[in-house]
């Protein structure tokens, strides 16, 4: 009895053992979840099925596919498209060498696309972003770091699965291999990537750092195959024709060096099913052929070698237009509304070339730019001149500071040189139409130089005190369009006449690009991208930290106003505060003069052969082809019936 009542008692109290524990583990389980909702409440968490940073998507959670797609557009066909030029590359991430174009279509990232000439998906809607490879995104109210969850069906086109270790090693290879400027700007913002399970990656953001684009930097990081590089042992900076396999609806079916590039539809594709995907990637075929020049390659296109055309030569546009497949209707010839704002195009000047470091002589040399009477006859009068980098949109600088445009730049201190502040935003000069050699500019153009230490000798070229002669060399690629080659040429014309030694230097595709990186030019025909809003990208554009090297700045431009302009910009915290700070740097620029606007073409000029359709409604940032459109199988068989396409 006294044993049973020893182990009833005995009992009792592992009883009460457990109950004070369990007790203890409930109030402490209490206690945590309590913490976690004050955390939670106090940063407010957000789990979405897509990203903007102001927190607003237009696309629900349970989105069918975007609105401007044909989610019931056939899959099938062939693209065939002419570049001129040559490659010797499939990785565009390395300096030396050229790659293929359509090099990354393979690849896909967490958040996914960015479409060629324009922004991210979706073309109809501006900083908004779904997922792709992640399927949520996970982040506190202060974006001080971001948890990606990652779609476990997901697979690279050999079958492994994409997983977070892959998003991971390709976060550091670009670090470790990848282009310095974005590698650098992306380390110092970056400074931890972990890998919470398989199919979870959170990055943490470091302190002192605007929170812009950060999201959107990794997330738009494309994601490669760990295993592939580490069994090869590849490296991102060596140029090579090998890649590794992506989780892409493309894939590699052919290559033929400076030649030709087909990309085939992955049949296998695990994504096919994504609301992100509906009405997309339609061609069962994308071919890209290489030509030695442009007109060769337009020749392909009207004998139906190639089957479209995005067109860029005014001269081509308006009157070579006029073949036998055209006139018979199997050519069709669209122009196609462009609701992007243009890019910045222009000959660009290198800041660090000594002889034009002087503001004066760059304004000089701008003045031996006609724009009116290239465009009336060269062009034939479709070009338009552009005088902002945000130009038409509400982004636009004009006329003279007032209200808080003004307090924005008089809060910046001394950075800001005083007559900013009192003329007018920049804008292009005014030529004659009628004559190349505009007396009036160049008389302005030659005295600016006058006050500079450029003086004119009795051979009629400009010297400095030194003896040394005003040179100027134009880097051009000789396969570039005829009429830019004109341009280029006339242009280079009304700089001699001022007494500037200009140098015409045409010259192949490989040398192009190897001297167009090592920055072996004093003008060049280049472009930046318009501001359409704020971004961590802007510093790697326009900043000064990497203006020596950065490939996205071919000017070198280096600027403490701008800099100022930038780094206000990326701590608004409002659409309101973001536009004044954008309007700011589109002024800022435009001030520091780097380069001289061309002009641009306000739509898109598309030839076809006619066998492909689109959406009736164009999306406004996107013109598509390669993304949206789709191939009508009875029209095509119907002119290769006819003879006219093979």
């Amino acid at each position: 009895m006294t044993r049973i009542r020893s182990r009833a008692k005995a009992r009792k109290i592992a009883m009460h053992k457990v109950s004070v524990l369990l007790a203890a583990l409930l109030g402490l389980s209490i206690a945590t979840l309590a913490a976690h909702r004050a955390l939670s409440e106090e940063d407010k968490i957000i789990r979405s099925h897509g990203y903007s940073f102001f927190g607003e998507l237009s696309y629900p959670p349970d989105y069918e596919h975007f609105d401007y797609v044909n989610p019931d557009a056939p899959k099938g066909g062939e693209i065939s498209i002419a570049l001129s030029g040559t490659f010797d590359s499939m990785n565009p991430y390395f300096r030396q060498g050229r790659a293929a174009a359509l090099s990354t279509v393979m690849y896909e990232s967490l958040l996914g696309e960015i479409l060629a000439g324009a922004g991210a998906l979706p073309a109809d809607k501006d900083g908004e972003y779904y997922g792709l490879l992640a399927h949520t995104i996970e982040y506190p109210e202060t974006k001080d770091w971001v948890i990606f969850h990652m779609r476990p069906e997901a697979r690279f086109s050999d079958g492994t699965p994409v997983t977070a270790h892959d998003v991971l090693f390709s976060h550091k290879l670009l670090l470790e291999q990848g282009l310095q400027s974005y590698a650098q700007a992306v380390s110092k913002r970056v400074p931890k990537a972990e890998v919470l399970d398989d199919h979870m990656i959170k990055f943490t953001f470091a302190e002192g750092f605007s929170r812009r684009s950060l999201i959107e930097t990794v997330g738009f990081t494309s994601v490669w195959s760990k295993k592939w590089y580490e069994e090869t042992g590849a490296q991102l900076n060596e140029s090579r024709l090998e890649v590794s396999p992506g989780s892409g609806p493309y894939v590699i079916e052919d290559i033929d060096v400076s030649r030709r590039t087909t990309f085939r539809r992955d049949p296998d594709y695990w994504g096919w099913d994504l609301p992100i995907n509906q009405g997309r990637h339609n061609f069962d075929v994308i071919r890209i052929e290489y030509f030695a020049d442009a007109t060769a390659a337009f020749e392909a296109f009207k004998a139906g070698e190639v089957t479209y055309r995005t067109e860029s030569d005014p001269k081509k546009w308006a009157s070579a237009y006029d073949f036998p497949a055209l006139e018979r209707g199997d050519v069709k010839q669209e122009e196609l509304p462009d609701g992007f704002p243009p890019s910045m195009n222009g000959i660009v000047f290198n800041l660090g070339s000594e002889s034009l470091k002087d503001k004066r002589v760059r304004e000089a040399v701008a003045l031996g730019f006609n724009f009116e009477w290239t465009n009336e006859s060269l062009l034939y009068g479709l070009y338009k001149q552009q005088k902002s980098f945000s130009d038409g949109t509400r982004l636009e600088a004009k006329g003279v500071l007032t209200g808080e445009n003004l307090v924005f730049f008089e809060t910046l201190g001394d950075v800001v040189p005083q007559d900013i502040l009192a003329e007018e935003a920049r804008v292009p000069h005014i030529s004659d139409a009628k004559r190349l050699a505009n007396r009036r500019n160049l008389r302005k153009a030659k005295k600016l130089l006058d006050d500079t230490e450029w003086r004119v000798g009795d051979d009629g070229l400009r010297r400095n005190s030194d003896g040394e002669v005003l040179t100027l060399k134009f880097l051009y690629q000789a396969s570039d369009a005829s009429s830019r080659r004109a341009i280029a040429e006339n242009f280079v014309s009304n700089l001699r006449t001022m007494g500037i030694d200009a140098i015409f230097e045409a010259v192949d595709s490989a040398q192009y690009t190897s001297l167009e990186r090592d920055r072996k030019y004093d003008l060049i025909f280049d472009a930046y991208p318009s501001l359409t809003g704020t971004g961590a990208g802007l510093m790697q554009r326009f900043g000064s930290e990497d203006a020596a090297y950065s490939l996205f700045n071919p000017a070198g431009l280096a600027s403490p106003l701008v800099d100022a302009v930038i780094a206000k910009s990326l701590q608004t915290n409002s659409q309101e505060e973001e536009d004044i700070s954008v309007r700011a740097l589109d002024r800022a620029l435009r001030h520091e003069f780097f380069m001289i606007p061309t002009g641009y073409v306000p739509d898109h000029w598309v030839a076809y052969w006619d066998i492909y359709e689109h959406p009736a409604e164009q999306p406004p940032y996107a013109l598509g082809t390669l993304d949206f459109w789709w191939y009508n199988a009875e029209k095509a068989e119907a002119l290769k019936a006819s003879g006219a396409l093979r």
